[in-house]
């Protein structure tokens, strides 16, 4: 018995030491698999915290870049303005009033502007000068804010405009006594004609914008930036939304304690704080100093559960299929992991790549005309869809000198090299439509930067039209692109060259063409994804079920360019569903109506080319002024304008010892008054002069463009046409927004 008990213990012995074995063996691999897998984890962890650093270092540099574009954009406005004004202290202080006017009501971030003069500057004014304009909700005001409770010489801005011989941005604050908004104020110095510093001239800017600006585009839902200044004081804050207030003020203190623990990121360009949020997760606080001045801080927060969410779901999921099976643990741990690392690589460089195309779709939409132009005389729509996330299409439209500019074109390929080409041909529409009427000298000068260096052989179909609103004359010049279609009762294609495309040769003749637009008439311009759109058996859109759409629409009565675009867009959405879209998708419509405000008084004088006859026509505008009731002080300014444009006529229009006349048409409705000047004179366009830089001497300045500066700052808008070998000038004022 005591050698068969012997026997069955070595047995269950044996089992035991199998179990305990085969248990070993099991929890050795679990062991090593759960190694393993946290090795892989830490790993994975160190690589999204290097990626977390450079992604957060390229959003801080780009919040901080937009920024610093904000508040450069309104400098350079500034800085423009600061010549006008110094010319009107010693001429017509007044006229200060309506500068700044001006500048408030066409700049949407300008709060308000102010000229802030020297005590007892103008004795007649009381000891303290200030002209003021702000808006205040939707309402603007213009008058004079200096008192004795509003002494400006104890504000920051003036001390160092005065004695410090310049200003920058101050640190933000509510002004309570004008726009009573969030704002922040820059200033520069104006000097008399000694060099003198007698005032100083700024804006102040709402912090609205820039509060938008850095709240945009979060890479994690709960991400959230701040603005703050040198020393640390709050500037913008996200809303509660974004953000707790506990935390926004943790933040804040820890940036400002300087006994935090902080550690400078992977790059060096940042300091990082960690921290525990009111959740009880952590958090990372990024800041760094933007560069230049105003020296204010930019502040990315963001949490530890949302950056490194999947790689925890994903560590939860391993341990999970630990307890599932040991037994195909070794197997399934080694392919999971070779996925995981695969998985991960490929999703960081996916995330990089859709953030940048994120970035890039933004700034080209950006780009394009944000708001349709509704006006009695035009109205234009234009609508985009790419493709792909960025596009080689392009249009653009806006008024100048009562003539509107507009193009449409489309650039050959597709993606982002298409993109860059369609921003650099858009830029440039916009640079050298700001000076010239001309489309073909556009299109020639578009034409020639384009074709400079293009190895890659990318070209661009472009149309480029001029439209003088007063009276319906189209200008236009096209490079290869489809013809737009004239609406009226009835639809039919411009008449256009075909030309070659931008970009192929600098040497190509593009020539300028005109057409008469009539009262109703509307013209619709497209690019080709709109003909070449297929549908699922790949037949095209094509031109007759453009001009099918357009004659319908056109038939149903009360056609206008939003209700052509919304059915055309509709009428080819039907067609193509179901097939993916190949190409971008452009279109621009615009409908043209002749003004038709009934005149209260039209007088004629005609001259001869004589400066002697100038008593003359000074008579002759007070006399219309007078009859209209205009005041004394917006008759003067007339009387200014018109006089100078005249004279420049009688000295510059005919040859030396020519005698020639000079028609002037005064012409005026309940609105407004033009003064039209007309004479059969070599053709010169006055407008073409551009800026003049007053910042030479007179002797280094070019001859030529003051006068028609001044011209330009005492009327509303100055249109220039040549027309049956005429000179046409035409100078408006409308005199009820005085």
């Amino acid at each position: 018995m005591a050698t068969n008990w012997s026997w069955l213990d070595k047995i269950r012995n044996r089992k035991k030491w199998k179990f305990f074995s085969a248990l070993a063996i099991i929890l050795l691999a679990g062991a090593l698999i759960e190694a393993m897998s946290l090795i892989q984890y830490k790993y994975t962890h160190h690589l999204m915290e290097d990626e977390l650093d450079y992604r957060i270092e390229s959003e801080l540099t780009l919040k901080s870049v937009r920024v610093r574009s904000m508040l450069k954009s309104n400098e350079r406005l500034v800085r423009n303005y600061q010549w006008p004004i110094r010319e009107q202290i010693h001429h017509n202080p007044e006229n200060i009033y309506k500068i700044i006017r001006r500048l408030v009501t066409s700049n949407h971030d300008v709060m308000s502007s102010f000229v802030a003069f020297l005590p007892d500057y103008y004795p007649d004014r009381g000891r303290l000068f200030e002209p003021s304009c702000y808006r205040r909700g939707d309402s603007t005001y213009t008058q004079q804010l200096a008192g004795p409770s509003h002494d400006y010489t104890t504000r920051e801005f003036y001390q160092e405009t005065f004695y410090e011989g310049y200003s920058d941005w101050s640190d933000p604050y509510v002004d309570t006594e004008a726009s009573r908004e969030h704002v922040t104020t820059y200033a520069v110095p104006l000097t008399d004609d000694s060099g003198k510093t007698v005032a100083a001239f700024g804006i102040d800017m709402s912090t609205q914008g820039i509060i938008d600006t850095l709240n945009t585009m979060h890479n994690y839902p709960s991400t959230f930036f701040l603005l703050l200044t040198e020393d640390g004081h709050l500037i913008s804050k996200p809303d509660s939304s974004h953000a707790s207030q506990q935390d926004v003020n943790k933040v804040i203190e820890m940036i400002n304690d300087s006994t935090y623990k902080r550690e400078k990121s992977s790059t060096g360009h940042s300091q990082i704080i960690k921290f525990n949020s009111e959740k009880n997760t952590t958090g990372y606080a990024y800041y760094a100093f933007m560069r230049g001045m105003p020296h204010w801080q930019v502040v990315m927060v963001c949490y530890d559960n949302e950056v490194f969410g999947k790689l925890y779901q994903m560590r939860r999921n391993l341990l999970l299929l630990l307890l599932a099976g040991f037994s195909l643990l070794g197997f399934i741990q080694y392919r999971v992991l070779q996925y995981l690392r695969r998985l991960n690589e490929s999703n960081l460089i996916k995330e990089r790549t859709r953030s940048e195309l994120l970035v890039a779709q933004n700034i080209q939409a950006e780009m394009l005309p944000h708001q349709e132009i509704h006006r009695p005389d035009i109205d234009v729509v234009g609508i985009q869809e790419t493709a792909l996330e960025v596009g080689g299409d392009l249009y653009d439209y806006f008024i100048r000198d009562e003539k509107l500019y507009f193009c449409i074109g489309d650039v050959s390929g597709k993606g982002v090299p298409s993109s860059l080409v369609m921003a650099v041909v858009h830029s440039n529409f916009r640079s050298f439509a700001r000076y010239e009427s001309n489309p073909a000298n556009i299109m020639r000068s578009i034409n020639e930067i384009a074709s400079e260096g293009n190895e890659t052989n990318m070209f661009v179909t472009l149309f480029i039209g001029v439209l003088d609103l007063p009276t319906g004359r189209l200008r236009y010049c096209n490079a290869g692109h489809d013809a737009p279609l004239i609406i009226n009762n009835g639809v039919k294609p411009l008449n256009v060259n075909a030309n070659l495309p931008v970009g192929l040769f600098d040497d190509i003749k593009y020539t300028q063409q005109q057409e008469q637009l009539t009262d109703g008439t509307s013209l619709f311009l497209y690019t080709d994804g709109l003909t070449e759109a297929n549908d699922t058996q790949h037949k095209l859109f094509g031109l007759q079920r453009i001009i099918d759409t357009a004659l319908a629409c056109d038939h149903q009565g009360g056609l206008t360019p939003r209700s052509l675009t919304d059915t055309m867009l509709q009428a080819v959405h039907q067609f193509s569903s179901g097939a993916q879209q190949s190409d971008d998708l452009t279109m621009l419509t615009l409908q043209y109506r002749q003004p038709q405000e009934e005149q209260v008084l039209h007088q004629t004088l005609t001259l001869d080319n004589d400066v002697k006859q100038v008593p003359q026509l000074n008579e002759f505008v007070k006399s219309v002024t007078g009859q209209l009731n205009l005041t004394s002080s917006l008759s003067s300014q007339m009387m200014l304008a018109v006089e100078e444009a005249v004279v420049n006529v009688m000295n510059y229009a005919y040859p030396i010892g020519t005698r020639g006349k000079v028609t002037i048409d005064a012409i005026a409705t309940a609105h407004s008054l033009k003064f039209v000047i007309i004479d059969e004179g070599k053709a010169f366009d006055p407008t073409q002069h551009g800026d003049v830089d007053t910042t030479l001497s007179a002797e280094d300045r070019p001859i030529g463009g003051l006068g028609i500066m001044l011209v330009q700052q005492l009327m509303d808008s100055i249109n220039y046409e040549y027309v049956n070998n005429k000179n046409i000038l035409t100078l408006k004022k409308d005199y009820n927004k005085q």
